[in-house]
């Protein structure tokens, strides 16, 4: 993504990764920046925190990411994305859709 000039990469992963997936993902953000050879941003996004409105802490992280600069959690993420509010837009939305849907989904579900 290009935001203002500079340009940043994402890796989203699950909300609470084991520490193998935390590794991985580290060693990934670090070969993005060493093969672009220009200044970028890179960031491990988690779509929530489970732990709200506590910040976000896995003890798989420990000693391996630097919080908060190697992450975007939840409304950070999506509102650096599109803009203030985006997080809220989002919960609503789904909200919104899951209470248009929650009869025709347990329909379904009870069918089989």
């Amino acid at each position: 993504m290009k935001k203002e000039g500079k340009e940043y990469y994402f890796e989203i992963k699950t909300v609470k990764p084991n520490i193998d997936v935390f590794e991985k993902s580290k060693t990934k953000l670090l070969e993005w920046v060493a093969r672009k050879r220009t200044p970028i941003n890179v960031y491990l996004a988690f779509p929530y925190n489970p732990y709200h409105p506590k910040p976000y802490h896995r003890f798989t992280e420990v000693g391996m990411m630097d919080p908060p600069n190697d992450f975007l959690v939840g409304d950070e993420f999506w509102n650096f994305i599109e803009g203030n509010n985006t997080f809220l837009e989002l919960l609503k939305t789904f909200d919104e859709v899951g209470k248009e849907f929650k009869e025709i989904a347990r329909e379904k579900f009870n069918s089989y």
